[in-house]
């Protein structure tokens, strides 16, 4: 069950995050005042993406994945697949969350409009990128 809450939290994390990089890029091409819209926009994606995070460090340390490394860590590291699972993805999502994390942090900083939406491009930007590399897609739509 864990898992499928992982994965069914993962679409509205990704919808939003795509949605938060999005908005921060058209802001910046627009040259848009940034607006409490904005601010809720990246908000609601931080939130939900820590959210995301702490579902899958649940999972991770109940899944086969994790036992398997502790088991053989030798057959994982060699396993394409298994190493994915069990080492790549939560470390390129951990390090997503911390990026989306900063971009947040320095957005509240930052004067003016345009260097909001810039900082919320970049960080965010920088996460979905991390995010749609490493997910495991062949088991993503399995369930």
């Amino acid at each position: 069950m864990m898992k499928e809450i992982h994965s069914y939290w993962a679409y509205l994390a990704l919808l939003m995050l795509i949605f938060a990089v999005a908005n921060a890029f058209m802001g910046m091409s627009k040259k848009r005042a940034f607006t409490d819209k904005d601010v809720r926009i990246g908000l609601f994606t931080l939130i939900v993406s820590h959210i995301q995070l702490l579902i899958g460090l649940a999972w991770y340390f109940m899944s086969p994945a994790y036992k398997a490394l502790k088991i053989d860590s030798s057959a994982v590291m060699g396993n394409s697949a298994s190493r994915l699972l069990a080492i790549e993805h939560p470390l390129m999502m951990l390090i997503a969350i911390v990026l989306i994390t900063i971009g947040w942090s320095k957005h509240k900083k930052k004067t003016e409009d345009s260097s909001k939406f810039k900082t919320f491009a970049i960080f965010y930007g920088l996460a979905l990128v991390l995010i749609l590399a490493r997910i495991p897609w062949n088991q993503w739509f399995q369930f």
